[in-house]
């Protein structure tokens, strides 16, 4: 059987096309998925089919219908989970540095969604289909920190909805190249797919709204140890937002210095801050400094 919720549009996403905001609701179902499911009536709106390019109005209401998952073609491993939180609701995992988070073509062994089939055994849930059972957002490869894999439905749902309307919160660690002169900033600058290189995400004037706070919290002439708390989540946005300013993070290969002698991105996600699905209180939960943050902050003092 399908699995069948709805969304209502609030005034902030009036004017948005419905296939993005699905993508912001559901942030790991590719948008080919999404405008495939609008094609073929899955996704209505007001229980009409609309396009995929349809501009959203205040109190629309969006009928999704997802198709069941089916059986994964990806084997559980047993990989050790440095686990922070777990409830009948969702498990956050302090994901370590080189760890992909879901499969793809061309990685389907050792990633998070492996190591949490073999964890969390039939506990995940299936919203976002095959290969990412549980994971309501994502970490880069390179990046290491906390992040929320949700056990049933509801709290996919819930935890999305937070996602969409801001008010779950991360902050990051972040280690960037130069010192940064001014104590704290924000970078309000829209991303979008980098029009050369499509494998990359670039400031553009045509790009989705996106900001970045930052405070400084060390820096020298080198380095500066930024703390970057995200308002809202776009692919690659505290490293493209950094660059962007003149300071690219250390390690970064893809938008970084090109004689970066660092082969570990210094990004981190230190802290999470949202309501719980089920109990409805307020989680709050960090991790220490990663040893490689300390070791490059220290080697040249």
């Amino acid at each position: 059987m399908n699995k069948e919720f709805s969304l209502k549009i609030s005034r902030n996403n009036a004017g948005e096309r419905l296939d993005r905001f699905i993508s912001d609701s559901l942030p790991d179902i590719s948008r080919t998925y999404i405008q495939n499911l609008i094609e073929n009536n899955m996704i209505t709106v007001n229980k009409k089919s609309e396009k995929a390019g349809y501009k959203l109005k205040t109190n629309d209401k969006i009928y999704i219908s997802l198709p069941e998952s089916k059986n994964l073609k990806v084997l559980p491993e047993e990989i050790k989970l440095e686990i922070v939180h777990e409830d009948k609701d969702l498990i956050v995992i302090n994901k370590p540095q080189g760890m992909v988070t879901h499969p793809a073509e061309t990685v389907n062994e050792g990633t998070l969604v492996n190591a949490l089939l073999y964890h969390c055994k039939d506990s995940l849930s299936g919203i976002n289909g095959v290969l990412r059972p549980g994971i309501v957002h994502r970490l880069d490869k390179d990046t290491s920190g906390l992040i929320i894999v949700c056990k049933n439905d509801k709290a996919h749902r819930e935890i999305a909805k937070q996602i969409q309307e801001r008010t779950l919160k991360r902050s990051y660690y972040a280690i960037v190249h130069g010192k940064v002169g001014f104590s704290q900033g924000t970078v309000n600058k829209p991303i979008g797919r980098d029009k050369i290189h499509r494998h990359k995400m670039a400031v553009i004037k045509t790009g989705r709204s996106a900001i970045t706070h930052f405070k400084v919290l060390k820096a020298d002439e080198k380095y500066s140890l930024l703390e970057c708390n995200l308002e809202t989540g776009r692919t690659h946005q505290i490293r493209v937002h950094m660059t962007s300013i003149g300071h690219p993070i250390v390690g970064d290969k893809t938008y970084g210095k090109k004689n970066d002698k660092e082969n570990k991105m210094m990004l981190h996600s230190y802290k999470l801050i949202f309501k719980h699905p089920s109990l409805k209180k307020q989680i709050k939960l960090e991790t220490l400094m990663p040893e490689r943050f300390k070791e490059i902050l220290t080697a040249d003092n």
